[in-house]
């Protein structure tokens, strides 16, 4: 039976291992002119059928990131390229924000502007990176400049919101708490590579603005974007004291986010969409913040 049309293991394990395969080529285990292992020492390694491996690779060449031949492998041929037929698809799907944020410390300039809620997601991929430079300062970036927009503690958040007790201010507090440690977190681990001498250049700006986003975006490397509105949900938070309370609120960590990338083509939706948010950014920062 075709694996990819039973209800159970087929399927997934199809995803898995084509998730998987693009995962590798974007951390650079597989990297940009290199060849995948064969057919056989894939299925293998994964524990699936020969007939999921031909599949998986038949697709990763159908969305440009490998060139199979017949008696020569499968070559990696756009390992930059997270999501080619993104753009293409009147329904492009989410992609995580960790892999993307690995690629852009890939460079040896880091830029990176990001306009959130409170920058959780952003302070726990930062200090993974952070991380994976003390394990291999060879390829440590030269320089990293974050900017980072976040909202005003005098702004008025429509949400979160206590659902018994609309009134009830602590989850907004709890919001700016949250704000206040992720971005002391992030001055503290971009200085210490700094101070430790595995990044020479260090520029981390944190402005506070009146607008407050219903949405967050990551622009990075001026040349690829990460977008994602943020889903209001009705969920349990956990307050300071312990006390935990059902709350209408948003989804911050883990939210979907979609990813656009610019091209040699300045009217190519791709190019469009960073062109875009990177001028909204800029007019936010520069007219509706401070430090």
């Amino acid at each position: 039976m075709d694996e990819a049309r039973t209800s159970e293991g087929g399927g997934k394990e199809f995803v898995r291992v084509l998730e998987e395969l693009r995962n590798s080529m974007l951390t650079g285990k597989y990297a940009l002119g290199s060849f995948l292992p064969p057919q056989r020492a894939l299925a293998q390694e994964f524990g699936v059928s020969r007939d999921t491996v031909q599949r998986v690779l038949k697709t990763l060449a159908d969305e440009g990131w490998i060139e199979s031949r017949q008696g020569s492998g499968s070559k990696v041929v756009k390992a930059q390229r997270i999501q080619p037929a993104i753009l293409r698809s009147a329904t492009p799907r989410p992609m995580a924000l960790g892999p993307i944020i690995s690629k852009a410390f890939g460079r040896s300039e880091v830029s990176l502007d990001v306009f959130t809620l409170t920058g959780e997601s952003l302070d726990t991929h930062i200090r993974l990176q952070a991380e994976s430079i003390r394990a291999d300062s060879h390829g440590a970036p030269r320089s990293i400049a974050v900017r980072i927009l976040v909202p005003s503690e005098d702004a008025e958040l429509p949400f979160p919101r206590s659902k018994g007790d609309p009134s009830d201010r602590r989850p907004v507090e709890r919001v700016w708490a949250i704000a206040r440690r992720s971005t002391s977190s992030l001055r503290h681990t971009l200085e210490s590579l700094r101070v430790e001498k595995l990044v020479p250049e260090v520029d981390l700006k944190i402005h506070r603005t009146s607008v407050v986003p219903n949405f967050k975006f990551y622009l990075l490397n001026g040349s690829e974007a990460l977008f994602g509105l943020y889903q209001v949900v009705e969920r349990p938070i956990v307050l300071d004291d312990g006390e935990e309370l059902t709350a209408v609120d948003v989804e911050g960590i883990g939210a979907s986010l979609m990813h656009y990338e610019s091209d040699a083509d300045p009217d190519s939706p791709g190019t469009f969409f960073v062109d875009s948010m990177q001028a909204y950014f800029d007019s936010v920062w520069s007219h509706l913040s401070e430090e």
